[in-house]
């Protein structure tokens, strides 16, 4: 069967990253746990909230790899010598990971009430304009004119 590539478009060229990064994301196991929300806060601000009831602040980390954030639990074995009748709090290490696009910086890290809140910062781009020059065919004949005097119609 052929794989239909969403950015199969002349328009978009260079786009092959992110291609893929989500085949990648894709082939990721969909484990789902620990459960987690991700939400937009403000203009430029993402948090994902991570349920991580029964991990302290020292059975977690939070990293940033490469463009991937990985949040890590291990929880110690605080057991010994328990007998457990029903044992349905999970006590299992985990590894979460998100990719993060480029230029999404990670403020800072909160544990409140079993929920692990990680603050993702993402910067406004300012617009660039550059004007590309044209080169003639022949360098003698014309020489260069950039695209903006050519769409006014003046010379250089």
């Amino acid at each position: 069967m052929t794989r239909l590539s969403v950015f199969n478009s002349p328009l978009l060229l260079g786009f092959d990253h992110f291609e893929r990064v989500l085949d990648r994301i894709s082939k990721h196991s969909a484990e789902g746990y620990p459960p987690y929300n991700i939400e937009q806060v403000g203009d430029a601000g993402l948090r994902i909230t991570l349920a991580v009831a029964g991990f302290s602040m020292d059975d977690l980390t939070v990293a940033l790899e490469d463009n991937q954030l990985v949040v890590r639990g291990r929880q110690g074995e605080d057991g010994e010598g328990r007998v457990f009748l029903h044992r349905g709090i999970a006590a299992r290490q985990f590894q979460r990971s998100f990719v993060l696009a480029e230029g999404i910086e990670v403020s800072g890290a909160t544990l409140d009430n079993g929920l692990l809140h990680v603050d993702l910062v993402r910067p406004t781009p300012e617009p660039r304009v550059r004007t590309i020059p044209i080169q003639g065919a022949a360098a003698g004949r014309g020489g260069t004119r950039s695209l903006e005097v050519a769409a006014k119609g003046g010379e250089p």
